[in-house]
């Protein structure tokens, strides 16, 4: 029975995630900093772990790694949102994005590819997301740490192709989860861009309920993970065809423009 270690893994893209992989024979383990409140489906087993704090990392996979000896893959998962403005968010909320989306997934990486890279075998799947090539008006942070993610991905997957461990960078558009019902929206009604923010987070908040489910991402996370070639990127959702295609036909400041009116801003 495979084994697989996903972050953030008991809401959103990371549960939906588990519960397809366990139903596929997968011996699944989510973690998160709180225990689950909710009981988890069979085959799905619960760890305690900060992504921010290196102990704790390792004392998570440690476990993982002494109940199964080997874990075949991870699937860093875990993350969060700030939304507000470049201006006006404080250097201690964009640490504690960056250190999250960008220092949680180097932190698992380093604990969990050296026994990959000795066996000479693993898959290691990075979720992104599009904002990453398509920055989002008021979330410039969370923008930036998903580019950091893909820059992450790209440097990996050719570091550790001489040990055959595969690396893929999952990358949704929208998708209706908890995710953005999670986020700090407040910063917004005391700042000097506060009608602009008020208008894109309208958009936001309208288009989430037209989106696909986590299911959609589940799917790819488990082609990258079981696929016998697996492709370096997996975009998924209504947005995946349309921002690739944009960026590669239109110049940097059409691009720009159409993120605006989209957002309408």
């Amino acid at each position: 029975m495979p084994t697989v270690l996903i972050t953030g893994g008991t809401s959103g893209i990371g549960l939906a995630s588990a519960q397809l992989l366990a139903g596929s024979g997968f011996r699944v383990f989510v973690t998160s900093r709180r225990k689950p409140e909710a009981e988890l489906d069979s085959g799905i087993e619960w760890v305690e772990m900060d992504v921010c704090n290196e102990r704790s990392v390792d004392q998570a996979v440690s476990q993982v790694e002494a109940a199964c000896s080997v874990i075949d893959g991870v699937v860093c998962n875990a993350g969060f949102g700030i939304f507000g403005s470049i201006e006006e968010t404080s250097m201690e909320a964009a640490q504690r994005q960056f250190d999250t989306n960008i220092g949680g997934v180097l932190r698992v990486v380093r604990r969990v590819l050296p026994a990959m890279r000795e066996r000479r075998g693993g898959r290691i799947v990075l979720v992104g997301s599009l904002a990453g090539r398509a920055p989002i008006p008021f979330q410039g942070h969370y923008s930036a740490s998903k580019a950091a993610v893909e820059a992450i991905a790209g440097s990996l997957y050719n570091e550790v192709r001489p040990y055959d461990v595969g690396v893929s960078l999952i990358e949704p558009g929208d998708i209706n989860t908890p995710f953005n019902a999670a986020m700090d929206w407040s910063e917004g009604e005391r700042s000097h861009y506060a009608e602009r923010i008020a208008t894109c987070e309208q958009v936001i908040r309208e288009s989430l309920p037209k989106a696909p489910g986590p299911e959609v991402v589940a799917k790819e996370i488990a082609k990258a993970l079981t696929a016998g070639k697996p492709r370096f990127r997996y975009p998924v959702g209504p947005d995946s065809k349309l921002v690739p295609l944009g960026k590669r036909l239109f110049s940097d400041s059409l691009v720009l423009r159409l993120i605006r009116d989209h957002f309408r801003i």
